[in-house]
């Protein structure tokens, strides 16, 4: 079991190291980092052989790595000649 949280946090670290070269920012990682470690340690306090800091660290490397892997939650909208854009800071962006 240490191994796979010794495994777990290299995992994390790394795709958090890397998180400026994936399609999200930095914020929207750690924040899906954050979310999994708190999923992680409930899991650990309820799942017997898991602690609840190995439980926090396997959350924690699945969280950022699930968010650094999804594309931009962009929804996309066309207009009336059929060109895509999304909206950013309340203004259509065109791809």
């Amino acid at each position: 079991m240490k191994k796979m949280a010794l495994f777990a946090a290299v995992a994390a670290f790394t795709v958090a190291g890397a998180a400026p070269s994936y399609a999200q920012n930095a914020n929207q990682i750690l924040r899906g980092t954050a979310i999994g470690a708190g999923g992680g340690a409930i899991a650990g306090a309820v799942i017997p052989g898991l602690s609840v800091g190995e439980g926090a660290l396997v959350g924690a490397a699945g969280g950022a790595a699930i968010t650094a892997l999804t594309k931009n939650n962009r929804k996309y909208y066309r207009d009336r000649r059929g060109n895509r854009y999304y909206i950013r800071n309340g203004r259509r962006t065109y791809r």
